[in-house]
């Protein structure tokens, strides 16, 4: 799970893709992907609107497809890579699926729970902690959420 600096970006621009799969659907444009063993195993993108289910965030919808590909609720061995901090349901739910390691590209200081309101995934009166590292292509990462938000005030 020690990646070089270049196998961080290059996971973090899958989960960029990801966020520009959910920006096509209008959708606020997150995307994660989750690497065990140097491999991408699971894809996830924000998907409320197209599906009409609130908890469709990003990290959730990569554990799920997780889950089934590795036939356990366990995600052990694995790095979860997001563009943007996780919120306080998508840390839980990370820690539920004793994921040990999150890289997020951009901070999230309106809700973000890895750091920036709470701390959930390191905080030391759960049972599981998660290795957090942050600032992984962070200028892309908040960029497009940045030009997402823009261009919905404009409307």
């Amino acid at each position: 799970m020690n990646y070089t600096v270049e196998e961080k970006e290059s996971f973090m621009r899958e989960a960029l893709r990801e966020a520009e799969i959910a920006l096509e659907h209008d959708e606020i444009p997150i995307g994660c992907v989750i690497v065990k063993d140097g491999e991408i195993i699971s894809r996830g993108h924000n998907a409320r609107e197209e599906l009409q289910r609130a908890v469709m965030h990003a990290e959730i919808m990569a554990i799920e497809n997780a889950n089934l590909s590795e036939e356990s609720w366990r995600l052990l061995d694995c790095t979860l890579f997001v563009t943007i901090e996780p919120c306080v349901m998508c840390s839980g739910a990370i820690g539920l699926a004793r994921i040990p390691k999150v890289v997020y590209g951009a901070k999230n200081q309106k809700f973000g729970a890895a750091g920036s309101l709470y701390d959930i995934l390191t905080d030391e009166r759960l049972n599981h902690r998660v290795e957090v590292e942050t600032g992984i292509l962070e200028d892309e990462c908040a960029g497009i959420m940045q030009d997402f938000f823009r261009n919905r005030r404009k409307k």
